[in-house]
């Protein structure tokens, strides 16, 4: 058998094609995914994405943005610092205002004319209370010359009391040696009473003077009750002396004596002080 030749196409031909692409079966357009793209917007940035990709999960991303709007602005220490600094050297270098000028000129003058704390002085020393420093002065002195008086003094401490007490008593010329005043000399109305006690013991008498009516009589009868009937009569210038056991009680001028005490005098010592009045 022969073989068969091909056959040519002619020109002109109604059955003429156009020539197939030998690869146009192989090779498959890639899919079309018509799916729309989202768009999410968050404080970072914004993110497209599709709504089928579940990589980028909604949660992390509010994390993400809402620590990014938690964070404040914070400088550096030393920025501060120095801001700090010019704050103070702007508020020095102000320029001060014509009322703050004369408000510190007037403080000024009045700190330099204002008197310098003295020191406190007590008030006797001070020239201010002159007048009223010599009269506390004075009734100073008169107060301790007085007192000096009244116990070193005994006729002038005497008078003092008897003026006090009503009556006109006195201090007496004479008392017995080894004796002598003991305290103050004391008073009550219409009595004054002096204390002696003895140098060399506890031994003490006491000479009351009172204002009375009373006459002899009347002594001798107070005195023989107070010594039971034994006491000792002694008369001299015109004075009776009623005396027992270191004790006596005599009338003169209004005024009635007595002598008390545990001295034990004797009868002339006793005598001698009743004339020494």
């Amino acid at each position: 058998m022969k073989p068969e030749k091909p056959i040519q196409p002619t020109i002109g031909s109604v059955n003429s094609q156009k020539p197939k692409n030998i690869y146009q079966n192989d090779i498959k357009k890639p899919a079309v995914n018509n799916t729309p793209l989202t768009r999410r917007t968050g404080s970072m940035m914004d993110i497209a994405r599709s709504s089928k990709i579940k990589h980028f999960a909604p949660k992390i991303i509010n994390k993400i943005s809402q620590a990014s709007s938690d964070i404040k602005h914070m400088s550096h220490p030393i920025a501060q610092r120095t801001a700090h600094i010019r704050q103070s050297i702007a508020r020095t270098i102000q320029p001060k205002t014509m009322q703050e000028t004369k408000e510190n000129a007037i403080k000024d003058a009045m700190d330099r004319i204002k008197p310098a704390p003295t020191k406190k002085v007590f008030f006797l020393f001070n020239k201010k209370y002159k007048i009223m420093n010599i009269i506390i002065a004075s009734l100073l002195l008169i107060l301790v010359a007085g007192a000096i008086v009244y116990f070193y003094m005994p006729g002038v401490s005497v008078a003092i009391a008897s003026s006090q007490a009503g009556i006109k008593a006195n201090f007496p010329g004479y008392y017995p040696d080894g004796y002598s005043i003991n305290g103050p000399v004391s008073f009550s109305n219409g009595e004054v009473i002096i204390n002696f006690k003895s140098n060399t013991n506890n031994n003490k008498f006491a000479i009351k003077q009172t204002k009375s009516s009373w006459d002899s009589s009347a002594v001798r009868n107070k005195v023989s009750k107070d010594s039971s009937g034994e006491f000792i009569t002694t008369e001299e210038k015109g004075l009776t002396i009623f005396s027992y056991k270191g004790n006596a009680a005599w009338v003169n001028g209004g005024i009635l004596y007595a002598i008390n005490g545990d001295a034990n005098l004797s009868g002339d010592q006793i005598r001698r002080i009743a004339n020494s009045f």
